[in-house]
């Protein structure tokens, strides 16, 4: 998939008669991310060029749409999660809906949010973006308007019609395209229940520097004020992997100080390793038991973060072996943004 999206956008970006580019799902989802059963099955099979090409495909077409020089319209009406969030919010503009369901939800099956989420996550409001990494919690659509993960909202029943609007617009004019959206798009704010709404206690809990200050927080808070939030947040973080945890937090803490070619480079070193079986096997246990034999109940190693050695957290950011090349990609002409 990424190395054709590459040559489709490249072939757009480069055609005079191209004004601008719209994506979206071709069913009920816009992207619920990469084939990780596939990526399951080919590691265990020891193929492990097959893999990296994999990545090595992605995340030069996430940085492609980053920069690109024409404006990108991304319609986000269905599930849009891990690599689908990447193939879209680092785009012009992103749409979504009341089908929407956002997440980055690679802690659950023992990776590490990639595919650009480092960059994008850790410039939401607030320790926003730490919640949504380490938890792997969903957002909907009024969550993503609010927070700037979406730049436009419209209800999905109105999807055909601005499908049609932006399909007579005949521009590369970003500000033109922004109009026909603004006529369009819908006034809607999160209701009640939602996240947002406690950003203030999730900023005093999700602030802490390790994964153990903020489940101690949250513990605090728990006892002090039975607050369910707080429990249920505490619950999903026992639940998923441990050294993913870790891995996850200082990824989104280095992403708030780096460019997105700086995110991307860092990423793919780290989703090498997460596949490497060599620090540990927790990718191919939690695909396992989320995606392919569904038993919910996957065995992490390390079992719990007190197990989780500064050494293993390491390992995931040192750069590659000299027989094993960085990710490259075109920034010198193709300036990346902060």
């Amino acid at each position: 998939m990424g190395l054709r999206l590459q040559k489709l956008y490249r072939s757009w970006e480069d055609n005079p008669d191209v004004g601008f580019i719209a994506l979206k799902g071709s069913g009920k989802a816009f992207c619920a991310g990469g084939d990780i059963v596939s990526l399951y099955h080919l590691i265990n099979q020891g193929r492990m060029e097959d893999c990296k090409e994999f990545f090595r495909a992605l995340y030069p077409f996430i940085y492609l749409l980053g920069t690109c020089s024409k404006p990108h319209v991304a319609i986000l009406n269905g599930v849009t999660m891990g690599g689908g969030g990447g193939v879209s919010i680092p785009g012009t503009f992103r749409i979504a809906t009341d089908k929407t369901v956002f997440a980055t939800p690679e802690t659950l099956i023992g990776f590490h949010p990639d595919a650009g989420a480092s960059f994008y996550l850790s410039h939401l409001p607030g320790h926003l973006g730490e919640f949504l990494a380490l938890t792997s919690e969903k957002l909907n659509g009024p969550e993503m308007l609010a927070c700037g993960l979406a730049t436009h909202y419209l209800h999905s029943s109105r999807i055909p019609l601005i499908e049609e609007e932006l399909g007579k617009l005949v521009t590369d004019d970003p500000s033109v395209i922004e109009t026909c959206l603004d006529k369009h798009g819908e006034l809607v704010h999160p209701d009640k229940s939602s996240v947002l709404h406690r950003i203030e206690l999730l900023d005093e809990c999700f602030s802490h520097d390790t994964v153990e200050e903020i489940i101690d927080a949250l513990e605090i808070e728990a006892g002090r004020t039975k607050d369910p939030w707080c429990i249920s947040t505490l619950k999903r973080l026992k639940e998923v992997s441990p050294l993913s945890l870790k891995v996850s937090l200082r990824s989104i803490r280095e992403g708030r100080f780096q460019t997105l070619d700086q995110c991307l480079v860092r990423e793919y070193r780290m989703s090498l390793q997460g596949i490497s079986k060599q620090i540990t096997g927790d990718f191919c246990e939690g695909v396992r038991a989320r995606l392919v034999e569904k038993d919910s109940a996957p065995k992490w190693d390390p079992p719990s973060v007190e197990k989780v050695t500064k050494d293993m957290e390491d390992q995931y950011f040192v750069p590659l072996s000299e027989f094993e090349p960085d990710l490259e990609l075109p920034t010198e002409s193709r300036e990346a943004f902060i």
